[in-house]
């Protein structure tokens, strides 16, 4: 029999008190809580819950994510898989299942809503109603994942309805993406069953969708930070808040996980009980999670922490077992074999050029916004050389692409792009969600063209090309979207070619984050897919020129 007893201060977030208490815990269960004169000086508080990421977005396995996470008191996630669905499909999620199941952090899959997201693009795989049933029906499936196609929600499309039929059978519960969403949409969203939404960006949208009986994940990830704009909910609204990152890159999972949204929004102020309940006791109970939340009978999931200011994390435990402490991960580095979808072949220079109509044409550019997913249609005059449309650097309007990594021999989608600010060189990625082509922007064709076919020679990474012959590469051999390597040599390799692409000019803080969801079609409003350019608020294809 494995036991031990642990004291401190022990925050109950049920009865909403602080006592100095003894904890016994065996064979991974908490046995007793019994209430103390006095107790050590540390507090214990139930363990962090993510409730809505992207592990793939931290370019690391669940085994190497885990190891990284527990450090910042990080003991379960809600975790949808549809990145590396769309690549690999349901063997994809079998693998990140396989591998999570190595490692005692809590991971919880959804069965991808939405693969492909749109019909717009080119995807590895397709998930339909039926495989999406029969993944709902799989015990290490917890939930449906983030039902991007919301215009198919509110037209009762008869493929996605059947979806969340399958999930409301299997009582599972339904996640939310609707970006904007107001009015009577809202209403009608939510009365289909979908019961959250993590892409708020405005407090009023949030508080629409709350009124609608949804629950509103608060994020802040690398790229899109709602934290500022929506910390309010947790004053207003305690009962339906829950924190996310949604995509995390790995220099920042290095850093701070959960817990900085925890010290930050105890540094404004909010109620402890309230901050805690956000950012432990809603995901688990929403999801129906078998996280411990420092009750008799739970499983033994708790940190220890410094005090109720700092929220250092001292000790990390997940089922009685110690995985963290003091900044160390006590979880092992475990090997990793890759699975792929990887088909391009190698493209010439000449393929990225966009002949002009007319010596001096309009153009429609995609104007990126700096923490956040959607973007702007903008339609400036475009800069032509020789006959062909080129990036203007002295104007920040360069040239962005879009590669079909499914297809051998597929065109090069081509647009423009405004506030990547790039003076010189290119950025290529194989994340690039959600369909996962090579997406690349650049300052000149000869650029561009080396850095995707740096990525087509390695099946999948990111790449910094300073010109069309020096190149930095960082391989994603799983998927095109995680490394093989352990969590800390990933974030420093993620911060060294993180660092190159910011020597290129580019003021964006995380710049290949924001990249990546340049050819995400479900966001507004101008978007481009390896089929071609994107309107978002008609949800049609258009034209480079005006």
């Amino acid at each position: 029999m494995n036991s031990f007893t642990i004291t401190g201060n022990l925050v109950d977030l049920f009865e909403r008190r602080i006592f100095a208490a003894e904890v016994e815990v065996t064979n991974g269960k908490i046995t007793s809580i019994k209430e103390t004169d006095n107790a050590a000086d540390q507090y214990l508080i139930p363990g962090f819950v993510d409730a809505h990421i992207h592990i793939e977005s931290s370019m690391l396995v669940p085994t190497a994510f885990a190891q990284m996470a527990v450090v910042h008191g990080t003991v379960a996630t809600v975790s949808d898989p549809h990145e590396i669905a769309n690549v690999n499909g349901r063997e994809g999620v079998q693998y990140m299942i396989d591998n999570s199941k190595q490692t005692p952090f809590k991971f919880f899959f959804g069965a991808p809503s939405c693969v492909p997201a749109t019909g717009f693009e080119t995807a590895g795989a397709t998930l339909d109603a039926q495989a999406v049933s029969e993944l709902l029906n799989s015990p290490d499936i917890w939930y449906l994942s983030e039902m991007m196609n919301y215009p198919g929600v509110l037209h009762d499309d008869q493929e996605v309805m059947a979806k969340i039929a399958a999930a409301k059978h299997a009582n599972k519960p339904v996640d939310g993406h609707a970006p904007g969403l107001r009015g009577q949409d809202v209403v009608n969203y939510a009365g289909a069953g979908i019961t959250t939404d993590h892409e708020c960006f405005t407090l009023d949208e949030a508080l629409e969708k709350v009124n609608a009986g949804m629950h509103i994940l608060i994020r802040e990830g690398s790229a899109a930070k709602n934290y500022e704009a929506l910390a309010d909910l947790l004053k207003l609204h305690p009962e339906k808040v829950m924190f996310c990152s949604d995509d995390k890159h790995p220099d920042e999972l290095a850093v701070h996980h959960i817990n900085r949204l925890v010290k930050r929004s105890l540094a404004r102020g909010y109620d402890l009980y309230d901050v805690l309940r956000a950012a432990c006791l809603n995901p688990v109970m929403h999801y129906k999670l078998p996280v411990g939340l420092l009750r008799p009978n739970d499983p033994a999931d708790f940190i220890v922490v410094n005090n109720l200011t700092d929220i250092d994390i001292l000790q990390t435990y997940i089922d009685g077992a110690l995985c963290g402490e003091k900044g160390k991960t006590l979880l092992p580095y475990l090997p990793v074999l890759p699975i792929n979808n990887f088909s391009a072949k190698k493209k010439t220079e000449e393929q990225f050029r966009i002949k002009a109509s007319t010596p001096a044409p309009t153009i429609r550019v995609i104007e990126a916004v700096e923490g956040q997913l959607v973007t702007n249609q903008l339609q400036l005059k475009g800069k032509v050389t020789d006959g062909y449309i080129v990036s203007d650097t002295e104007n920040d309007i360069l040239k962005i692409a879009v590669v079909n990594r499914y297809e051998p021999d597929a065109a090069i989608a081509l647009a423009f792009i405004k506030n990547i600010g790039l003076t010189h060189g290119a950025l290529a990625s194989t994340v690039g969600h959600d369909c996962h082509n090579i997406i690349c922007v650049g300052a000149d064709d000869a650029s561009m063209s080396a850095a995707v076919n740096a990525l087509i020679a390695c099946k999948g990474g990111i790449a910094v090309a300073k010109n069309s012959t020096d190149l930095a590469v960082m391989p994603l051999p799983v998927a095109g979207l995680m490394t093989t390597e352990n969590g800390h040599d990933t974030a420093a390799a993620y911060t060294r070619i993180d660092a190159q692409a910011k020597e290129l000019g580019t003021p964006l803080h995380a710049p290949f984050m924001t990249l990546s969801f340049m050819a995400l079609l479900v966001i507004p409003s101008l978007k481009l897919s390896d089929k071609g350019l994107f309107d978002g608020e008609r949800f049609e294809f258009t034209s480079v020129e005006v």
